[in-house]
């Protein structure tokens, strides 16, 4: 069941110019709003690339404004929603990625920057000790 309340007062709100229904009108269940607001802070908007889809004002980001309410308000939980986003737009799309094959450097790099720091640390020091 979709149900629909007030339209969102935003910085930009005057400014939005999606075609989507859901794209700038707020839930009427304040806990499904409230986890498609959380989820929409999380997720990149693909044109503008700095802004979140929550904060930017582009078409494309209005869609996906749409997409996550229409899909949370139809029962689907914020993890499911950026599943689906994740599969249809890849991890670019969310400034979470998750662990898998093509995002594992993201974390292991800085671990491993860290280590050969470390070391480097450990045998500049040492010699200056003996």
């Amino acid at each position: 069941m979709l149900s629909l309340s007030a339209p969102i007062a935003g910085p930009a709100a005057g400014q939005m110019t999606s075609s989507a229904p859901l794209a700038n009108t707020q839930l009427a269940d304040p806990q499904q709003e409230a986890s498609a607001q959380a989820l929409m802070e999380e997720l990149r908007c693909l044109t503008c690339q700095s802004q979140s889809i929550a904060d930017s004002n582009a078409p494309m980001a209005g869609d996906m404004r749409h997409q996550v309410r229409s899909r949370i308000a139809a029962g689907e939980s914020p993890e499911q929603v950026r599943a689906w986003l994740v599969e249809r737009y890849g991890d670019y799309v969310t400034y979470r990625p998750g662990l898998d094959s093509a995002t594992w450097p993201l974390f292991a790099l800085p671990v491993l920057f860290l280590l050969v720091a470390g070391v480097i640390l450990f045998r500049r020091l040492g010699r200056r000790g003996e």
